[in-house]
């Protein structure tokens, strides 16, 4: 079983990467056997699992090749669609492990200016980040493991390292990881070598470049007790000791945002390969690129204020929008802007819009002339190779997009309403394929689209769907009504031996002027509420014997048919 570590929800306000771990269906195994002084990347044996990523180790693309155990991802939005694209679209089963960092120097200082206990504080951020999490829909783990529910791990984890050689305790109680000890193998992910000059140390530390594996605990701080006093961990070992603690040696893909790079992911490959004695912790790194804020070189961070909160971010844009926006990207690399994020909005619009339409075609509600299948049926079987392919390459999630809308484009082309039905058979089977096609490749990346799309809100959405059906049923009605003629005026028949009266179709024409002029107002209020209601974001569409209706609310469309009256 192969684990993806990286830092938990609270250990930063639920803002840092959770370990994620998975299991694909693998020919062959690279066990970690002998130690070998090393940086070059070593191709792992196994399952090819067709699937080509940008590896840091490498420094390259290649081939993702899958261990017996499986396959590890890391989630938030950007990885947690990796991850559903590994499952979805190539067939492995991902199990994921989040590691939570519930004890840091920046909860201790917290929980101390708020007067709480820090481990109180941090079920307060992991509760909070796992209803972030949830309302972006990224999935949930399998397990979270917490820090100090493994100090005991941890502490014989060390002792492991310091064993071998590549760790050192201090008289003032830390241990602190011997970098120079480490040689060329330290440097992985990073140019920098552990023989260069040496900064001036004004700590208990050998070298500058030596990481923290065990603190000494300062006064009135939580601390556990171990063989070099009372303290507690440091970063890097957390992750390092619990990836190994549920999956032991076996680690195929480690995720995460391109700043943990280096020094967390360059530390914990040192460690567990000294822990493991082993020539290569990590077959694959998948790094992402930080969110940035258009026209700055600035990442969007907390510590720069310049980052928007998840709860606040939902209060202007759906998760359906930013996962759409995500898409549009390389995972490598973010920029954020609302001009974007608007970007995201109209597409989704437009997808919505193509599924309403075909649904309505197929129904009978939209007439149009005769479709050509074949070439729908050939562009949905390219549609399909190009997705696949874009996936395969990177996780090309932009490309993947564009195929879909140019497969929209194309069958858009073809539902062009006409006044009169000619009567030709519909080409339902093959709008059917394409929607059910659609609406699957979104459903796996965590979005939904048309008629079977749940709305956002709970009970209270579904009373306004409610609310909706009957107003739209009965605006349908009254519309009718005001377009209808009474039949008497339609087939109204001269009188024998009639003398100075006006002829029949002159009468019927009067009638009919007279009709219109009395339910003009009617027409008129029809309008006018169709104008009301689309200022607050709920689009009715009249047809020839129906009515739609749809709501556009923060990305999220809801969409209902009329029965015809």
């Amino acid at each position: 079983m192969a684990v993806a570590m990286l830092r938990g929800a609270a250990a930063a306000a639920a803002r840092r990467w959770g370990p994620v771990a998975g299991r694909g269906k693998a020919v062959g195994t690279r066990g970690c056997h002998g130690v070998a002084r090393r940086r070059e990347w070593v191709p792992p044996a196994g399952r090819d699992s067709g699937i080509v990523a940008y590896n840091s180790r490498s420094r390259s693309k290649e081939p993702l090749v899958l261990a017996t155990e499986g396959v590890a991802t890391c989630s938030y939005v950007k990885f947690d669609i990796i991850r559903r694209i590994m499952t979805r679209f190539f067939g492995i089963e991902v199990i994921m492990v989040m590691g939570i960092t519930d004890i840091d120097d920046k909860i201790i200082k917290r929980a101390n200016e708020m007067n709480i206990s820090p481990l109180a504080l941090a079920r307060i951020y992991e509760e909070d980040f796992k209803q972030d999490m949830a309302a972006l829909k990224v999935l949930p783990p399998t397990v979270y493991m917490r820090v100090t529910d493994n100090i005991p791990q941890i502490i014989s984890f060390i002792k492991t390292i310091i064993d071998s050689g590549q760790a050192y305790a201090t008289s003032q109680g830390n241990v602190y990881f011997d970098v120079k000890s480490w040689g060329k193998r330290y440097g992985v992910l990073t140019t920098i070598h552990p023989d260069t000059q040496d900064e001036a140390v004004d700590t208990d530390k050998r070298h500058s470049k030596d990481f923290a594996l065990w603190k000494a605990a300062k006064p009135q701080e939580l601390s556990w007790t171990s063989p070099w006093g009372k303290g507690r961990p440091g970063w890097h070992i957390e992750c390092s000791t619990i990836s190994s603690a549920v999956f032991g040696k076996q680690l195929d893909i480690h995720t995460g945002g391109i700043d943990l790079a280096f020094p967390h992911h360059e530390n914990e490959i040192a460690q567990c390969e000294v822990y493991h004695q082993c020539e290569q912790w990590g077959n694959y790194f998948l790094h992402s690129g930080h969110l940035h804020v258009k026209g700055s070189q600035e990442k969007m961070s907390k510590s720069l204020k310049n980052y928007i909160t998840i709860k606040d971010f939902l209060k202007k844009f759906s998760s359906d929008q930013f996962r759409m926006f995500c898409l549009r990207s390389r995972y490598s690399s973010v920029e954020f802007s609302d001009e974007s994020m608007d970007d995201a909005k109209h597409l989704l619009q437009a997808i919505s819009s193509f599924i309403r339409d075909a649904n309505a075609y197929i129904k009978g509600q939209l007439v149009c002339d005769p479709v050509r299948e074949d070439i729908l049926w050939e562009r949905l079987a390219n549609t399909k190779v190009t997705v696949k392919a874009a996936f395969a390459d990177d996780f090309d999630t932009s490309r993947a997009v564009a195929a879909i809308m140019d497969l929209i484009h194309h069958g858009n082309r073809q539902l062009k309403a006409v006044t009169k039905d000619a009567g030709s058979p519909r080409s339902s089977v093959v709008y059917g394929t394409i929607i059910s096609y659609i609406e699957g490749f979104f459903n796996a990346l965590g979005m939904s689209f048309g008629e079977r799309q749940v709305a956002v809100g709970g009970d209270n959405s579904a009373v306004l769907s409610n609310v909706l059906d009957e107003l739209v049923r009965f605006r349908t009605k009254v519309r009718h009504y005001a377009l209808a003629l009474p039949e008497e005026a339609a087939e109204a028949v001269p009188m024998e031996g009639a003398t100075g009266a006006k002829g029949p179709k002159e009468e019927q024409k009067e009638k009919r002027q007279q009709l219109m002029r009395e339910r003009k107002p009617l027409l008129e209020a029809c309008d006018s509420l169709r104008g009301d209601l689309a200022a607050f974001g709920i689009h009715i569409k009249d047809r020839a014997a129906v009515s739609t209706w749809e709501m556009v609310e923060g990305g999220q469309a809801k969409q209902q048919t009329e029965e015809k009256s």
